[in-house]
Formats: C-alpha cells, sequence, structure tokens
C-alpha cells in the first residue's frame, strides 16, 4: 500500500507501469536499455479514491488522461529505470494530493458602506476631470 494522504492509500496492484527506451541523455546507452517509465492508473477503477477525489484528478490530470479515465505518466529525465520509477510515482502521487484538497466554497459578501461611498467620491471626482475638459461653449 502507498499512503498518499493520511486517509488515501492505494494498493500497489493498481498501478500499472512499462518500460521503453528514452530518449535523452545516456549516449549509446539509451539504445540499449528501456529507461523511461510510462506509469499508468486507472481512476474510475480504482477503489482506493473516493468519488470527489476521483472526479478532481480526473480535471486535475489534463492531457494525461486516456478516454478510458486511465492516467498515463512518462518519466525520462533520469538516466536509471529505478529513479524514472521514483520520479513517476511521485508526480502520480503529487497529483493526487492536490485533487485530496477540497477547494473552499466562496462566500458571497456585500459591499461595506464606507466601500461604497468611496467608489461614489471617486466616481465624481473623475466626472468633474472629464467634465473640465470639454470646451467652455458646450453646455
Amino acid at each position: 500500500m502507498i499512503q498518499v494522504t493520511p486517509s488515501i492509500a492505494i494498493d500497489e496492484s493498481e498501478l500499472e507501469e512499462s518500460f521503453v527506451r528514452a530518449s535523452g541523455p545516456g549516449g549509446q546507452h539509451v539504445n540499449k536499455v528501456s529507461s523511461a517509465v510510462q506509469l499508468k492508473f486507472d481512476i474510475r477503477r480504482s477503489p482506493s479514491l473516493p468519488n470527489d477525489v476521483a472526479v478532481r484528478l480526473m480535471k486535475l490530470a489534463g492531457s494525461r488522461l486516456t478516454q478510458d479515465g486511465v492516467i498515463v505518466i512518462v518519466a525520462q529525465a533520469q538516466r536509471s529505470q529505478k529513479r524514472n520509477r521514483e520520479e513517476a510515482r511521485e508526480r502520480l502521487l503529487e497529483l493526487i494530493r492536490a485533487a485530496a484538497v477540497r477547494p473552499q466554497t466562496r462566500r458571497p459578501t456585500k459591499p461595506t458602506k464606507a466601500s461604497k461611498e468611496r467608489r461614489l467620491v471617486s466616481k465624481d471626482k473623475r466626472a468633474s476631470i472629464k467634465a473640465g475638459r470639454s470646451k467652455p461653449g458646450a453646455d
């Protein structure tokens, strides 16, 4: 079990990893070793995620989300397979942690009497400035 937050833990079996050849640093070694990691996590079939977290996660995933509701994270920045694997997992966990935070609901407020007064005073001042720009006989 991978502990994401105090209330959310994901089972290792829910993650699907595949290793492919990476582009980037490594010289000739890159052509011989599959060091890039593709980490797949099926949001819709995951029993570990509460429904509201899953919905927020789908919105956060953006282009990493497939039509089937699977997040695909590709990590290939590191030269070793192990470090790419750790990086991909950490990126997934960060996404889930971000989705686990409930957005605060906005409470509508009314402007105070003083702020209304300030707004009206500034409008009067601006109007008088613009009125002063007109030609003298334009009444």
